[in-house]
């Protein structure tokens, strides 16, 4: 297959995007999530920030769900910290964090892999919460940081399960079975239609305590989160200006608030206002932008 100009270029612009969109090792690191570099704290944020506050006072286990990409993943990253703490938990940092404050690290996060079987459930939660107890507790050899099987140290305060749907019906029970053993307050995180599914089963259900149900962006979020993308590219927002609340129109409509799918978008416009050599976000960039993505159901 032989390729011409023109898809030689295409091909090379392509690969130039991609390359500006990977993490930049010195500001994220290799395992922190790009969105997270430029946290904007929303008001979902805010309300899941209250919720996880009220599930580690109480010990409860508390179900947050929401549509994929509205930011479940990167609040609950926010909330445990774990910008900070995962390097430790992997053995990348030196023991001493030097200048890192411990004071606030009270969350363990946890993603089960989609294979996840309760014994692989119980190693990894178990590894994880004896190395966090090593690094809270004023003592390495605390006897309180190795609390033995099927527990959590008690230097964690609450356990967040990221991508809760992966889990089937005896991961659960493993999660519950760790959570009546350890005493600490537990979020499950998913899609909507993981409320149901739990549901049926009473003996997680009745454990409940809270339920959070995380939504989209509003328009007036959208519009305060589309003034910093616009600041980004070195462009003038203006409520007054028709071209750009048309822009904003059509944004609002693409995306109905989707965190992921606007950080996407508007890698595609910065594209195409290089390409182009423009200094207007359009509607028709905008439109532009949006026949580059694949966007399902949202």
């Amino acid at each position: 297959m032989t390729w011409n100009d023109t898809e030689s270029e295409q091909f090379k612009e392509l690969a130039a995007l991609v390359e500006r969109a990977l993490p930049s090792p010195q500001l994220s690191g290799p395992d922190v999530p790009i969105d997270e570099v430029d946290f904007i704290a929303t008001k979902e944020h805010r309300r899941f920030t209250e919720f996880a506050d009220a599930v580690r006072r109480a010990h409860y286990i508390g179900l947050c769900y929401g549509p994929p990409g509205v930011g479940k993943t990167l609040s609950a990253r926010r909330y445990a910290h774990w910008r900070e703490v995962e390097p430790f938990l992997r053995g990348s940092r030196a023991r001493d964090g030097e200048g890192q404050d411990r004071h606030d690290w009270h969350t363990l996060l946890y993603t089960p892999t989609v294979s996840a079987t309760p014994r692989l459930i119980d190693k990894e939660l178990t590894g994880m919460s004896m190395t966090f107890g090593t690094l809270r507790a004023p003592d390495p050899y605390d006897r309180r940081t190795f609390t033995g099987l099927h527990a959590l140290t008690p230097f964690a305060e609450l356990l967040t399960v990221d991508e809760a749907d992966r889990l089937k019906t005896a991961g659960l029970e493993q999660l519950r079975d760790h959570y009546d053993r350890s005493r600490l307050g537990m979020i499950l995180i998913g899609i909507p239609g993981i409320e149901k599914r739990l549901a049926r089963y009473p003996q997680l259900y009745s454990r409940i305590g809270f339920v959070h149900e995380y939504r989209p962006l509003s328009a007036d979020e959208l519009t305060f989160v589309l003034q910093r993308h616009w600041a980004a590219l070195g462009l003038p927002l203006s409520a007054d200006d028709f071209t750009d609340l048309e822009a904003i129109a059509a944004v609002h409509r693409i995306t109905t608030g989707n965190f992921r799918l606007l950080q996407r978008l508007f890698a595609q416009i910065n594209r195409i206002l290089e390409i182009n050599d423009l200094h207007t976000i359009t509607k028709e960039v905008v439109e532009t932008a949006r026949e580059s993505l694949v966007i399902g159901s949202l």
